[in-house]
């Protein structure tokens, strides 16, 4: 679910939305060095990481996935964990991190869309849907336990230190691996499948407000 469509059909809107979705991809990476800065860990701010400068966050392959696919990713903010101590919540919380704001944008798009009078079809509406769309997307593909994608690291918060390092040994492969799924459609239930938590766990929010 990429933008292209978009842009052939509507180019305004396009314009209209790529800055905040390309922020949607900032904000996750913000997200893992604000909580890891939270928890001891300087790296993401001393790097200056921590800023929501576009030029300090874009890959240019990322960005180009977002816009193509509907799913992308920003340079990874750097965590040292060793500032943190060997705490599995804390892994566990700060690669979490991206996700929750993910959704939490999911979340706030989706209840503006349901709650304002707004034209079905009119430049705000569409925004608000691509803003909840692209974030659902952005939150269940990062959950994909491939690394170096957030949800390898959350599972290694659970898993015992040989496994961890098992794990970790795929990262120089993971991109590789990821995309070669991607394009046979491999990675297709799992992404479906954190898409519908996603989903459930928003409309239980929306259910009570």
């Amino acid at each position: 679910m990429g933008l292209i469509n978009l842009l052939i059909k509507n180019p305004v809107a396009f314009i209209l939305i790529a800055i905040p979705l390309l922020y949607s991809v900032i904000l996750h990476e913000v997200a893992h060095g604000w909580v890891a800065n939270r928890m001891g860990d300087p790296t993401a701010k001393l790097m200056g990481r921590l800023s929501l400068n576009p030029l300090k966050h874009l890959d240019p392959v990322g960005t180009l996935m977002l816009f193509i696919f509907g799913f992308g990713w920003a340079r990874p903010v750097p965590v040292n964990f060793s500032y943190i101590g060997r705490s599995r919540f804390a892994q566990i919380l700060v690669s979490a991190a991206g996700i929750i704001v993910n959704t939490v944008l999911a979340f706030i798009a989706l209840f503006l869309l349901q709650s304002l009078p707004l034209a079905p079809h009119g430049i705000a509406a569409t925004l608000l849907y691509y803003m909840a769309q692209i974030n659902i997307i952005l939150a269940a593909f990062n959950l994909i336990p491939i690394p170096p994608l957030d949800g390898s690291k959350i599972l290694m918060g659970f898993l015992s230190e040989r496994l961890q390092y098992s794990l970790s040994r795929l990262e120089p492969y993971g991109l590789f691996i990821i995309i070669g799924l991607l394009y046979f459609h491999l990675l297709d239930p799992v992404i479906h499948f954190f898409r519908w938590i996603i989903l459930t766990i928003i409309g239980m929010l929306l259910f009570m407000r």
